[in-house]
């Protein structure tokens, strides 16, 4: 049973930094997006993980577990965004509270994947896959990013439709800031490895696939678990992301995955666009999404709004979601089913 947290006007959000904070020369991003915030009605408490960083990490493993832990214990604080992802957040698991989680969203992508793939698994508590807390510092923010307090106020057997965005980023351009933080120039085209319309039906789980495969085999990757005991046997939506694997390695991954039981009972595969995705020796992404449909014998769609080239669609692990592509568009509903 899938537990969904409700987001309210007025609330409390929590910044944290489970897996990396951000160094001196960049806290006015910090303050940007907490002014920001508060302009918009909420409160923003910071952890002092967020400012300080140092060897790859904010702090020790125990130290950035334990400020995540009060302020999901704190009932002060409604909402936990992370100020980004990181490098290792996959060092703090072990001295997560997982006994004792109280409905609370947490909101963020890239490392911090791996965090709310665990908890939900771990829990049956919904997580929320989408925007980080930087990249709400914007004067003006776009549509597809502005979603995600829609859907983070949806209730509980309730629905929230989501589309795909008009344009995304190619590439960062810091020289010349943006009052929407992003620089949307490309057509967003999302594609099918069919080419032609596609529907999928099934309970989203998903993330960074450079973080997210290293808890195969561990207590914080039992997908069989919570499918048969969170979920009742229902087929899995993955949506998943690259942000730093060669063709080879990300291949390696997804078999990886497959071996490891992760993709039996599966409903597709939806990829976000990649900055990475290397061809090696002339096999491309491409190559490797055909592959996966034919073995998997389920459609793969791909180029989503998701992941590491914004904008992104807020995507709660755990809910049941309806997701269509056809001629370069695509939409996905979410409904909190428990």
């Amino acid at each position: 049973m899938i537990r969904y947290p409700l987001l309210k006007e007025g609330a409390v959000i929590g910044t944290t930094a489970p897996s990396s904070g951000v160094e001196e020369s960049m806290h006015d991003l910090i303050r940007e997006a907490s002014r920001r915030l508060e302009n918009e009605g909420f409160q923003v408490i910071a952890g002092d993980t967020v400012w300080t960083q140092t060897k790859a990490k904010s702090a020790p493993a125990k130290v950035r577990a334990a400020e995540f832990n009060h302020m999901l214990r704190d009932d002060a604080i409604d909402l936990i965004v992370p100020p980004w992802g990181g490098e290792l957040l996959i060092e703090i698991l072990e001295h997560l509270d997982f006994d004792s989680m109280p409905e609370k969203w947490i909101l963020g992508y890239s490392d911090i994947s791996l965090l709310l793939l665990a908890i939900t698994l771990k829990t049956g508590l919904a997580t929320a896959h989408g925007t980080n807390l930087v990249d709400l510092r914007g004067e003006y923010s776009d549509e597809t990013t502005a979603m995600w307090r829609t859907v983070l106020s949806t209730e509980t057997g309730g629905s929230v439709l989501q589309r795909s965005s008009a344009k995304y980023q190619k590439e960062w351009n810091h020289a010349a800031p943006s009052p929407y933080v992003f620089h949307l120039t490309e057509l967003t085209d999302w594609k099918t490895v069919s080419g032609g319309k596609v529907s999928l039906k099934g309970r989203l789980l998903g993330g960074c696939i450079d973080v997210i495969r290293h808890v195969i085999g561990t207590p914080f990757g039992d997908v069989r678990r919570f499918q048969q005991e969170q979920i009742g046997g229902e087929p899995i939506l993955w949506y998943l992301e690259n942000c730093e694997l060669n063709m080879a390695d990300l291949r390696r991954s997804m078999v990886q995955m497959k071996l490891a039981g992760w993709f039996d009972h599966c409903a597709g595969l939806m990829f976000g666009r990649s900055p990475a995705n290397r061809p090696i020796e002339g096999y491309t992404a491409e190559d490797m999404y055909r592959e996966l449909e034919e073995e998997l014998q389920v459609p793969v769609i791909y180029d989503i709004d998701c992941g590491h080239v914004p904008p992104q669609i807020t995507l709660i692990n755990g809910a049941y979601a309806e997701a269509q592509v056809e001629n370069g568009q695509g939409e996905i509903k979410q409904y909190f089913r428990p």
